[in-house]
């Protein structure tokens, strides 16, 4: 098996799920309890904050435990607009940002916000100067994926920083789901970012674990009211295994990041310079340092997506068509229909993207099997 839906969901690293069942069978006790087993756990659960902090060079109080990426863009998008809403009820965000920030948008357009949706230009990348414009008086947050989960843009993140330094009362997001372990660091947490968003099954981490950086200082609603865990901001009873765990995904990642991109880019390259020779073959994403080392996404044109994702399924490969979270709606890509991508292409889209245990010889068997399959669907447009 080949597997390039890493942007999808990604194996759980055995040493992970060690630590997982390690905690889960030997520091079962709830951190908020006052007696020693519960203040075992929680002095677990704050080495774990720590450590994650120190990898992304933050405060550990500003690390906040979620489910995963789409509980934490709720989170920002309507906790911000509960917070600010007596300043402003305007709200900036992209034509090609994932469901989790789109959706709650829509939402609280329902309850009388307003929503602007920045356009993209080919690459489906903004431009800053349109968010510039976009600016009002009522502004409370911007929200601006890092890395578009579909094609791999990497959004101007710094620049969209630097525009809002004269705006300080903004909450600036950046949904950095698609970001870890990708040489992005730099740009996620740049000084002007207030809230970043993480979802740990996208890096080798349990699914149901995430967290969400808060900067200091910066006021959200919460996203649960209960017990207080999480600093008020989100109650429940903490999930310590999940976020032990969580913690040394993201350290096995961290400590093989330069090497695992590099690997990814010439894996990538290998497999565009394969494909762009065939007459049928559109190819959306870019391989500069404008786009992700880990995203390819290409379409056979005249062949649907789903089609082409079963016929790799068959010879032992995994890909996808643009978006896990819609794949099976079959809706049009929404970052390609931003991008003003024709119909016909953007339906035979679909979408590989790599992890850290991907070969360049799985990207040749990739490119074999891309031949046969190809010869095949030749009979089906033309």
């Amino acid at each position: 098996m080949i597997y390039f839906d890493n942007s999808a969901t990604t194996q759980v690293a055995p040493e992970v799920l060690q630590t997982y069942n390690t905690v889960s069978q030997k520091i079962w006790g709830n951190p908020s309890s006052l007696h020693n087993f519960g203040e075992e756990a929680w002095n677990l659960l704050e080495q774990a904050r720590q450590q994650i902090a120190n990898l992304f060079h933050v405060k550990p109080g500003e690390i906040i435990f979620t489910s995963g990426g789409s509980e934490g863009d709720n989170w920002v998008v309507k906790g911000t607009a509960m917070a600010k809403q007596r300043f402003g009820k305007h709200i900036i965000t992209t034509s090609v940002e994932h469901a989790a920030v789109r959706n709650p948008a829509e939402q609280l357009k329902e309850l009388g916000f307003d929503v602007t949706y920045l356009p993209v230009d080919k690459e489906g990348r903004i431009n800053p100067a349109d968010l510039k414009a976009a600016i009002r008086p009522d502004t409370i947050l911007v929200s601006v994926m890092a890395v578009n989960n579909e094609i791999g843009t990497i959004q101007p993140i710094k620049e969209v920083g630097e525009v809002l330094k004269d705006y300080p009362n903004i909450h600036f997001h950046v949904d950095a789901v698609q970001a870890v372990g990708k040489g992005l660091d730099n740009i996620v947490f740049s000084d002007r970012v207030d809230f970043a968003t993480f979802s740990g099954h996208k890096f080798h981490a349990p699914r149901g674990t995430g967290f969400v950086y808060v900067k200091a200082g910066r006021k959200i609603a919460p996203l649960v009211a209960g017990g207080g865990q999480e600093r008020g901001l989100r109650s429940g009873t903490e999930n310590t295994p999940g976020v032990v765990a969580m913690a040394r995904a993201i350290r096995l990642v961290k400590e093989g990041e330069d090497a695992t991109v590099k690997r990814e880019q010439a894996i990538k390259e290998r497999i565009y310079n394969h494909i762009k020779q065939f007459d049928h073959v559109k190819i959306f994403s870019g391989r500069d340092q404008g786009f992700a080392s880990h995203v390819l996404c290409f379409a056979i044109v005249g062949v649907r997506g789903e089609t082409i994702v079963h016929a790799f399924e068959d010879q032992g490969i995994y890909i996808s068509t643009t978006s896990a979270c819609s794949s099976k709606k079959h809706a049009e890509a929404g970052t390609l229909a931003a991008m003003k991508v024709p119909e016909k292409e953007a339906t035979s889209a679909v979408r590989i993207s790599l992890g850290d245990q991907n070969t360049l010889e799985e990207a040749d068997k990739f490119n074999e099997t891309f031949d046969k399959l190809y010869m095949g669907f030749k009979k089906i447009i033309e």
